[in-house]
Formats: structure tokens, C-alpha cells, sequence
């Protein structure tokens, strides 16, 4: 073979060569530009914590889920006062998050605050909406407010109350029942109220009575409230006050009457609870994750509700009679249709 044409081969394989290489680095490249950017979500619990057995667990139980399907990064800062609300939420966004959840009504002022200082980090916040230290609405574009119609999930058990009363399922059968509170907020008494109203709806000559511990984390504060009402006749106790509330189960246990769970499905807390009025925390905290993965986040109420699934009643330690299963039936399709519709203002 000619020098020449050892030439031109020698040339044509280092130019063969040349465009491997360039072909390796355009597909290093490419591969680079399509990795998928790490969400990071910081969720900041009420002073119940984690332990609370209800809405502070559910959000965690949200954020879990969305750190295995969505493949964000998700932390969690425990409130221990409200003082720890401004601190724990501006951590969050002043390290990058790409959304801070607010867990919890007592929070609003707070993510008012915060959500002004850094306008350019979303925000989300359950069962409340940002508010100025006056309690006024503020219009902040980047909060979604995640709100619950909490009376219609008391409604659904308050027709168990009321039946239970009125059918003698109850041994007692002393038209008495009661709800033990949290805090008196909005969320605390939607719940309450529904619970009212769908009690005296089954069993006019139902009394129910209503107490508040003023407190969401001490159980103690909780069996107090519900052994008093227990004292004073009540049959069936409804719990609405989170970690504390789970003493007024227990107070139920231990007296001999039946009790209503909050927020999740508390049937394993206490023998006594025949059924829990559940808000789906969970499912709001998952969606506002993934609002801001798809790109699709807006700041503004999203409301949930028995229609979308939002709130509803998981049943408890005892097979509800056919007559009482069918009524709760009859009043959630009432309540979806709009044909019943729920006070959610406490008598």
C-alpha cells in the first residue's frame, strides 16, 4: 500500500475518532439536561406533633407518600410552643424549599408573616388561611389554604350518636351525648356543630353536651373534660382535640360508654370507640406537593369535602346495625346532593 493512501486511511480513522468523542460528550450532555430537579418540601408540625394520632400525623403520612412517589425530599420541624412557628417556618424558606406547610389554624398568623418575608416561596397551610395579627384574610398569592368541611364528617357520626340514643342501642338510652374540644377554632367547632346537628336531627329529644379543654397535646386535660361530662350523663363522647382528646377515649374506656374518634381512624386507641370522623389531611397535603412538582400550584382556598373525598367516617370497634348504616347512607347522599345542608356554627 502506497504511502498515500496510508495517508488518507490514518486521517479518515482519527477523524472516525473525533466524532465518537464529540457523539459521547453531546449524549453526556443530553443525559444532563433531562435530570429531574429534587423538589424539597418542609412540613412544620402543630404543638401536637407527630404523635398526635391525627392531623399533625396525617400531614407526615402525605409527605411520606410523596417523598416515595414523587421522589422529593421532605423534612419535618416539630413545634413545641407557638412560639416555634415563625422560627421553624422562615427555616424552611430561607434555606430554598420549594414549599413550606403549615400545619394547623393557631399557624395562620404566622404564615402571614412569614409568606410576606418571602414572597417568592410557596406556602400551604391547613385549616386556615394567612392572616395579620387582627385575624383579617391576607391576600398572599403564594399560600394554598387547604380548608375542610369538618361538619360534614361530624354529621356523618352524629347520626350514629343520635340513632344509637334514639334506638336503645345505647343501654342507657339517656338522650345524653357530648363533645370534648381542642381550642374553640373553626375547625374544632364545624365538627362539633355537625355532630349537633345530625344528633337532634335522629333524636329531637337529644341532649348534647359541648366542653373545651383548651389544649390540643395533653390527654389528661381532655379525660378531665370528658369525665365530667360522663358524671353529668353523657353516653357517647365525641373527641375533637387531637393528642389531648385521646383522653377523653380514654375516659370513655374506662367509664363504660362509647366514644368517637378525630381526624383518622382511631378504633385501635380505645375498646370504646364506635367510629371516627376522619379528615383527609393526608390526601390535602399530597395534592399541594404535587401541585408545585407539576407546576400547577396557586395560591387561594382548595376546599375538601364528601364530595371530593376529602372528608368522611371510618367505622370503630362495633358492626353498626343495618338501620343506622342505611341512615348515615341517606344523609352523606343528602349532604353530596345539597339537599341537607350542615350548620357549621356551634349551638
Amino acid at each position: 500500500m502506497s504511502r498515500t493512501r496510508l495517508r488518507y486511511f490514518a486521517a479518515a480513522a482519527s477523524l472516525l475518532m473525533l466524532i465518537s468523542m464529540l457523539a459521547a460528550c453531546g449524549a453526556t450532555s443530553s443525559a444532563g439536561s433531562t435530570s429531574t430537579k429534587k423538589f424539597k418540601v418542609g412540613l412544620v408540625t402543630d404543638i401536637g406533633g407527630l404523635n398526635d394520632r391525627g392531623f399533625n400525623h396525617l400531614a407526615d403520612v402525605g409527605l411520606e407518600k410523596a417523598k416515595t412517589d414523587l421522589g422529593i425530599q421532605g423534612d419535618v420541624k416539630e413545634s413545641k410552643s407557638g412560639d416555634d412557628y415563625v422560627p421553624n417556618l422562615q427555616g424552611f424558606a430561607s434555606q430554598g424549599y420549594d414549599l413550606v406547610i403549615a400545619v394547623g389554624f393557631l399557624m395562620a398568623q404566622s404564615v402571614g408573616t412569614v409568606a410576606a418575608n418571602f414572597p417568592n416561596t410557596k406556602f400551604a397551610i391547613i385549616d386556615a388561611t394567612p392572616s395579620d395579627a387582627k385575624g383579617n384574610t391576607l391576600p398572599e398569592t403564594n399560600v394554598s389554604s387547604l380548608l375542610f368541611k369538618e361538619q360534614e364528617a361530624g354529621a356523618l357520626v352524629g347520626v350514629i350518636a343520635g340513632m344509637y340514643e334514639k334506638s336503645g342501642q345505647d343501654p342507657k338510652k339517656s338522650h345524653n351525648i357530648s363533645a370534648v374540644g381542642g381550642i374553640k377554632i373553626p375547625p374544632v367547632d364545624h365538627y362539633i356543630a355537625g355532630y349537633q346537628w345530625a344528633a337532634a336531627m335522629e333524636d329531637p329529644a337529644i341532649k348534647v353536651q359541648v366542653g373545651y379543654s383548651n389544649d390540643f397535646a395533653d390527654p389528661a386535660k381532655c379525660k378531665a373534660v370528658a369525665n365530667s361530662q360522663i358524671a353529668a350523663g353523657s353516653d357517647i363522647v365525641f373527641q375533637v382535640a387531637g393528642g389531648c382528646g385521646l383522653g377523653a377515649l380514654q375516659a370513655a374506656g374506662e367509664k363504660g360508654v362509647w366514644s368517637i374518634g378525630v381526624d383518622t381512624d382511631q378504633t385501635s386507641s380505645d375498646k370504646s370507640v364506635i367510629a371516627s370522623a376522619m379528615k383527609r389531611v393526608d390526601t390535602a397535603t399530597f395534592t399541594a406537593i404535587q401541585s408545585v412538582v407539576n407546576g400547577t400550584f396557586k395560591g387561594g382556598v382548595t376546599s375538601f369535602s364528601l364530595s371530593n373525598g376529602g372528608v368522611d367516617f371510618a367505622p370503630g370497634n362495633v358492626t353498626l346495625p343495618a338501620d343506622i348504616s342505611a341512615e348515615v347512607e341517606k344523609v352523606r347522599s343528602g349532604i353530596k346532593a345539597g339537599t341537607l345542608t350542615v350548620p357549621d356554627v356551634v349551638k
